[in-house]
């Protein structure tokens, strides 16, 4: 299969969110789809798969080990390896399609028949108050999850504790928490800080949320701390919890420290970042030799869930997998093909060649990107 085209697609599913797509295109007429979601970065990552796209027309789709490798020093940093995990995504897509086999099969065949989800209920809720967190978690708990995710601290930024209000915003957030823990007991709860918090701090709210049966704490701290991480994993691990993080890392050799140090309980690669699938395989294989659990990152959009749920039934110590609960109706609606559903609070991948899914044309060219005016995160957290 020779490339035709590589190109970009940007697609609007909120006015707070933006979805962004890579396609390659064959001379044979086939398309596969990978997803390469960065916010703020949208008109960086169009620039790159521009660069992609010139240097990879009349190539053999087949060679993705060359085309998609990966290098940690690249000066595009962040923007470079998005574009080149979708990259390898969508090469993933088309190999599995001429194969005539679902994703899943490419990968190595699966270990687990399904994928367990939980629900990442943040953009569900509005206004940001206790009681709709909770009504957020009860509607996610009532569509059969058994597991929510909540970032409650929004405001909150380390170097700021010294300022009036600080103490307010950290009681608001622990507020939220408690709500969603009375709203769904039964209900395994995490919490994603956001590298929000200093060192003592994060030690505070370790203590704080033991006392809610708390099961993971997420990105307490920057992850350039790891002697830091590694004494608050201690700290979790003696009160029953869990430490989880690294969902923004390109690269093994970027999670090698992590393991190494026993920095987290739970690593969390996003395929949109760390590489695609054979190197996201390798995080996982790393991870396995030290006993530490994968649960992907995958707050995003579609095309990421799918080729998500393709992975984690081929990992392992893939024990669960991230899904944004109730952002947009697009996340069904606006593909071709079938998505692997949420219902229930588990899901398999499709049986069917390749990834399963692709955006639908009609809705791409309905929905196209613009900046977001609102961002989620303080630019000062990334």
């Amino acid at each position: 299969m020779q490339i035709a085209r590589v190109a970009f697609h940007g697609f609007g599913a909120t006015p707070k969110t933006n979805w962004c797509f890579l396609e390659v295109a064959t001379e044979d007429g086939r398309s596969g789809w990978g997803e390469c979601t960065l916010s703020q970065h949208e008109a960086a990552l169009a620039a790159e798969v521009g660069r992609l796209h010139a240097a990879l027309v009349g190539q053999d789709a087949g060679n993705r080990n060359r085309h998609a490798r990966l290098i940690g020093h690249a000066p595009g940093g962040l923007v470079r390896h998005t574009a080149l995990s979708a990259l390898e995504q969508a090469l993933s897509d088309l190999a599995a399609q001429a194969a005539g086999q679902p994703l899943v099969a490419l990968l190595g065949g699966a270990v687990r028949g399904d994928v367990r989800l939980y629900a990442n209920i943040n953009r569900a809720v509005a206004p940001r108050t206790a009681a709709n967190f909770a009504a957020a978690a009860t509607r996610a708990v009532a569509e059969g999850f058994t597991a929510v995710k909540l970032a409650p601290f929004e405001g909150l930024l380390w170097e700021d504790s010294d300022r009036v209000g600080w103490a307010e915003a950290y009681a608001e957030g622990m507020a939220r928490i408690a709500a969603v823990r009375e709203a769904v007991p039964g209900a395994r709860l995490m919490v994603d800080c956001h590298w929000r918090f200093s060192v003592p701090d994060a030690a505070r709210l370790i203590r704080d949320l033991a006392a809610l049966d708390c099961w993971w704490v997420e990105c307490p701290v920057s992850e350039t701390w790891l002697p830091e991480i590694r004494r608050l994993r201690s700290m979790a691990n003696d009160r029953g919890m869990r430490l989880a993080g690294a969902e923004a890392l390109a690269g093994l050799a970027a999670y090698r420290p992590l393991v190494e140090a026993g920095a987290y309980d739970v690593l969390m690669p996003d395929i949109k970042y760390c590489g695609g699938h054979a190197e996201m395989a390798r995080i996982a294989a790393l991870a396995h030799t030290a006993g530490i659990e994968v649960a992907p990152h995958n707050p995003s959009g579609p095309v990421c869930h799918a080729h998500s749920v393709h992975a984690c039934q081929s990992i392992p110590n893939a024990v669960m997998l991230e899904v944004q609960f109730g952002e947009s109706p697009l996340f069904f609606s606006a593909m071709d093909g079938v998505v692997p559903g949420l219902a229930g609070g588990r899901t398999a991948a499709q049986a069917t060649p390749g990834l399963g899914c692709a955006p639908n044309a009609a809705a791409l060219a309905a929905h196209p990107w613009a900046p977001v005016k609102q961002v989620w995160l303080d630019p000062r957290l990334g």
